[in-house]
């Protein structure tokens, strides 16, 4: 007969539990009128619906002030459209059981940002990518990523350092993906659906047309995104 101690030392871990901080995008809802709501989400999906598509979403309710709202509802209509609603910015008592009740967590994010600490690690050898990375490629660099050929619309360059496009930057390109706030996104000519830096993002109709279709450079600053001509 094996005993209790043996038994429980054969049994597998079945899980961890770790702490890690992850970029979320916020959904600041600014009314509780859920049909303007779905008009409005569903204009800006048909125009990038990839861009969306199974997005995490936490939702900032402070701008309604207390206005009664359905978030039940409203978590039904974010799914229903690719988005995943997976909490609430925490706020009123009353909101924690609400939110439970509609599948969703209490996130505190914060007034200030949270100070970001980079881990002191050696950055790997660039990646260089000779060929067009096409419509529907997805390309992942852990240091720096040089592309020496178009990004066509609809392709995703990736990147944990710097990214630096000789040619023309049409699809979605992400630097400093694990939270590097120095990292950069150079270009020859920037045509891009989206740009992002350590989870701070644009989108092609937030670009400034004197910014589109020029050598530019892509920074941080703060917590605003800035592109300035090079």
């Amino acid at each position: 007969m094996l005993s209790t101690s043996n038994s429980a030392a054969a049994t597998p871990k079945a899980f961890e539990l770790k702490g890690r901080m992850l970029t979320l995008s916020v959904l600041h809802l600014l009314t509780a009128d859920l049909e303007l709501l779905a008009h409005q989400l569903d204009a800006r999906l048909a125009t990038m619906p990839e861009l969306f598509r199974h997005l995490p979403v936490v939702l900032d309710l402070e701008a309604l002030q207390g206005q009664a709202l359905d978030l039940a509802a409203l978590a039904d209509c974010l799914r229903q459209r690719g988005l995943v609603p997976v909490g609430v910015r925490a706020g009123a008592p009353a909101l924690a059981g609400q939110a439970a009740a509609a599948g969703l967590g209490v996130i505190e994010l914060g007034n200030a940002p949270a100070r970001r600490v980079e881990p002191v690690r050696e950055r790997p050898a660039a990646m260089v990518v000779q060929q067009p990375v096409r419509s529907g490629q997805q390309i992942y660099a852990r240091g720096d990523l040089i592309v020496l050929a178009p990004v066509s619309a609809g392709a995703e360059v990736l990147a944990e350092g710097h990214i630096h496009v000789y040619g023309p930057l049409r699809g979605r390109a992400l630097a400093g993906v694990q939270g590097d706030t120095s990292a950069r996104i150079f270009c020859q000519s920037l045509e891009a659906e989206l740009v992002s830096v350590a989870g701070a993002y644009r989108i092609s109709e937030n670009i400034d047309e004197t910014g589109r279709g020029r050598p530019v450079q892509i920074y941080l600053d703060g917590e605003a995104l800035h592109i300035e001509p090079l």
